[in-house]
């Protein structure tokens, strides 16, 4: 089916309700039905937004050594993550058919004993379209989270166009964006959650380099957005801000930045910082054939002569059996 020619999104910039899954949940729906009834076709929320990007915290793991505190609250994390299927993921497919639009969320997925940041998208009939697993967690996120594989780096065809989609520094590795731009990705979601300045850049460069809409989506939270004896921000923590001092309630965390680019690399929105909102762009999809007139990164810019990638679809399994 031929895609409409102009496609409203939403962005979401907005905080969880850290580590609390139905409350996160109740305002994902409600985000979602505002969004819908003001247009949106297609709904983008943050890395980890069920239910919690863990700030500041390794759970107090160090080098040889591994603190009860942090596995309690390691078990606290896995209790507010999102198995798939469960009722959780029941929820989101429940909110993108009442509305009949797509939805994407970043969640903590669990799956046996290990914790997966994952981006789950959802069609408009309730069923999820995608399951992508971040394949490299950055720095400490190694920790806490496993590894993706390659089964989830696709692209979906849609009534609205090519869907694709990277976590935060995924979008770092050339490999992992060209898998995605040779398999046709029209409208590339980036959730993540990296409120630098030179972030913005990074995104403007993918449009750019795809010929593609980009989507950027972070929270905004506080300190208030988490549990008040949260390790990093309680009263008795020696985590400080930047400039020395202890965290206040209303200090923030993450500043956001989310915003939409088209695909010359042009901002169709400006960054947000510092505040949640509901950030809304027009996606002109004849552009990205306008665009693609003088380049191509796996079309008429590409050299498969000279240069070659290989993706490993296979799930991954440690163990399979057979008979």
């Amino acid at each position: 089916m031929a895609h409409p020619r102009t496609v409203k999104v939403a962005a979401v910039q907005a905080a969880p309700v850290s580590f609390d899954l139905e409350r996160s949940l109740e305002k994902l729906t409600k985000i979602a039905a505002e969004a819908a009834t003001a247009g949106a076709e297609l709904i983008v929320f943050p890395e980890a937004f069920l239910s919690a990007y863990p700030w500041r915290y390794a759970f107090d793991s160090t080098v040889g050594a591994r603190e009860s505190r942090g596995r309690e609250w390691y078990a606290k994390y896995y209790e507010s993550a999102v198995a798939v299927p469960s009722p959780a993921v029941d929820v989101i497919s429940k909110a993108a058919k009442s509305h009949r639009v797509y939805i994407q969320v970043g969640i903590i997925e669990k799956d046996g004993g290990t914790l997966y940041c994952t981006a789950l998208l959802v069609g408009r009939d309730g069923s999820v379209l995608l399951k992508h697993r971040k394949l490299i967690p950055t720095a400490a996120e190694r920790l806490i989270w496993g590894r993706g594989s390659g089964d989830g780096l696709g692209v979906v065809q849609t009534d609205i166009g090519k869907i694709g989609t990277l976590i935060c520094w995924e979008n770092y590795m050339p490999a992992a964006r060209l898998a995605l731009y040779q398999q046709g990705v029209e409208i590339y979601l980036a959730p993540n959650a990296d409120d630098l300045p030179s972030w913005s850049a990074s995104m403007q460069h993918i449009a750019k380099e795809g010929r593609c809409f980009v989507i950027s989506v972070n929270s905004m939270c506080k300190v208030s957005d988490f549990p008040l004896d949260y390790p990093p921000f309680a009263p008795e923590s020696h985590d400080r801000k930047p400039d020395g001092s202890k965290w206040e309630p209303n200090d923030v965390v993450n500043h956001g930045g989310s915003f939409v680019v088209g695909p010359l690399g042009v901002p169709l929105t400006e960054p947000l910082w510092d505040r949640e909102e509901i950030i809304y762009a027009d996606l002109k999809m004849p552009e990205i054939t306008e665009s693609r007139l003088d380049f191509d990164a796996v079309g008429s810019y590409a050299r498969p002569d000279v240069f070659t990638l290989t993706v490993n679809t296979k799930p991954g399994t440690n163990v399979n059996f057979t008979q």
